[in-house]
């Protein structure tokens, strides 16, 4: 995947993400069958985590998805199809709100969740008997490499192996992409469609969680998280929230082997914003291909499929771990 190069056919950052997303296999008729479970959590809460079941003590595969994702994300099939090819049991956590139900506590979920990560990895490292193996999708992947540098030596007693694929660990470079130009047209006025209602639902589940009218004002990605991600999890706002979550200031912190996959012509992870080695320390393996956009890295003919990316993880993943 360090190697890989675009379709002559998809030329270009928004094509390779855009397509993928939209076009490429696999489809949704070819999903492997998940089974689902909600778990309660520490703040009465709940989460519901979707399991393409295995055997005590097999190896698990745990994909933490991007923002307002899901299971159902074609690169999420793509993963379990990889998964399975391997014998290995799979599990996608669905951060809270993002499994189809509105969660209950006065919280949602952000790129730097890596206590929500952790117990989450807990509870299926308990569960299945034997250490994991752990990949994160965009925010998810964020989330996945703050986890470990937070748990830097003890991080290996409960994953084996993790890969961030396509993750804004720059959160702020991310941030001033994505609300800028055609980008902002496309990806922040899609995510802040999604985002809203989530938001006003929260809000009247708890009256004055919030400030309404500028949530509902918001025209970016940043003014969204100045006015709602920010202040419900705990941050100043959102320089102190992108900031904090942030996962390269503290890569060299990681203490199991890691990989982070990002194409640098990611239309809102810009490739001036990515770690160097140096940055990166020991742990941490970079892939930095100049094709791929973003979650997208389609292969094939026309119509493409996404599976190249996940095999090629999943590969490095069980000769890492």
């Amino acid at each position: 995947m360090v190697e890989y190069r675009a379709p002559a056919w998809l030329p270009g950052g928004q094509l390779q993400t855009l397509w993928p997303a939209l076009a490429s296999r696999p489809h949704a008729h070819e999903a492997l069958p998940y089974r689902r479970e909600r778990w309660s959590t520490p703040d009465q809460d709940f989460v519901d985590v979707d399991f393409r079941p295995g055997r005590p003590g097999e190896p698990m595969l745990v994909l933490f998805h991007g923002l307002e994702s899901s299971s159902s994300a074609r690169y999420a099939l793509a993963f379990a199809q990889a998964a399975q090819a391997r014998g290995w049991a799979f599990a996608v956590p669905h951060f809270r709100g993002c499994s189809g139900e509105l969660n209950l506590a006065p919280r949602a979920y952000h790129s730097g969740d890596h206590q929500e990560v952790g117990w989450l990895l807990g509870r299926l490292r308990e569960r299945q008997g034997a250490a994991l193996r752990a990949v994160g999708v965009s925010l998810g992947g964020n989330a996945l490499l703050r986890w470990a540098e937070e748990q830097g030596g003890q991080a290996s007693q409960v994953v084996r192996a993790l890969a961030a694929v396509s993750s804004p660990v720059d959160l702020a470079a991310a941030g001033q992409a994505i609300d800028r130009g055609l980008n902002r047209l496309i990806y922040a006025r899609m995510f802040l469609r999604s985002m809203k209602p989530k938001a006003l639902a929260k809000w009247q589940q708890h009256p004055g969680l919030f400030d309404k009218t500028r949530m509902l004002a918001a025209r970016t990605l940043r003014e969204f998280d100045d006015a709602f991600t920010a202040p419900l999890h705990g941050f100043a706002g959102t320089d102190d929230y992108w900031a904090r979550a942030s996962a390269k200031p503290w890569l060299a912190d990681i203490r199991l082997p890691a990989l982070v996959l990002n194409a640098r012509n990611d239309p809102f992870v810009p490739g001036a914003s990515l770690p160097t080695a140096a940055q990166a320390g020991r742990f941490v393996t970079l892939w930095q291909p100049e094709h791929g956009g973003h979650v997208g890295f389609p292969a094939g003919r026309f119509p493409g499929h996404v599976r190249a990316m996940p095999e090629a993880v999943v590969a490095w993943l069980a000769a890492h771990g």
